[in-house]
């Protein structure tokens, strides 16, 4: 169902052009009111357009993954076949400030450590203190729908992601998976995922 948690989304604090090397986009900025300096971002190519159906990614942060090239998950590689994909269908990628799953960096790279030592992921933020999942992929479908967006192709393995948008008036018109082959240092992560969290993988 759609998150039930309080709106934090006030409204588009700036947005300017942004030519990257996947083509031409606007990134608008969001006010986070739980971090007004991690704004939530919004990657909308040049020539979106809201009236047909808009290929939609929702990707949570992911430090070490998206600007590292971290090999433990296969966050940066889902955001850059992604972006490949949203460029090629004029699309839109919402980028949440949650990273570690919603946890923050510093707890993530606690949780590293405690996966050395033998736990899974989930384990890892359970032992911390924390929920396995403490994202809140509402706070995207507010932002999808602060952009006008009516109707989504959207690229996910996760099914909460197809689930948050239940009952907001943005139709699930088909899902795109985004497939990552394993590597040796993240086969166990994914195995994970799929085993313990249902992602479709």
């Amino acid at each position: 169902m759609h998150s039930e948690k309080e709106n934090t989304i006030d409204s588009v604090l700036v947005s300017a052009h942004l030519p990257t090397k996947w083509g031409e986009f606007n990134i608008v900025a969001f006010n986070n009111q739980n971090d007004i300096n991690q704004p939530h971002l919004a990657l909308v190519h040049c020539s979106f357009d809201s009236s047909r159906a808009t290929y939609l990614r929702i990707h949570s942060e992911c430090l070490t993954g998206d600007l590292f090239g971290s090999k433990r998950c296969d966050c940066g590689q889902q955001l850059d076949n992604s972006m490949k994909l949203i460029a090629q269908h004029s699309g839109v990628l919402i980028y949440l400030r949650q990273e570690g799953r919603g946890i923050g960096l510093i707890n993530k790279l606690r949780a590293y450590n405690l996966q050395d030592d033998g736990m899974d992921t989930f384990e890892a933020n359970t032992h911390l203190g924390f929920e396995p999942d403490e994202r809140d992929f509402g706070v995207g479908v507010d932002i999808a729908k602060e952009l006008g967006i009516k109707q989504i192709v959207l690229i996910t393995n996760n099914p909460e992601k197809i689930s948050a948008f239940e009952g907001s008036n943005i139709n699930v018109m088909d899902r795109m998976p985004i497939i990552i082959p394993p590597s040796d240092d993240n086969r166990t992560y994914l195995q994970d995922k799929k085993d313990k969290m249902g992602h479709m993988l």
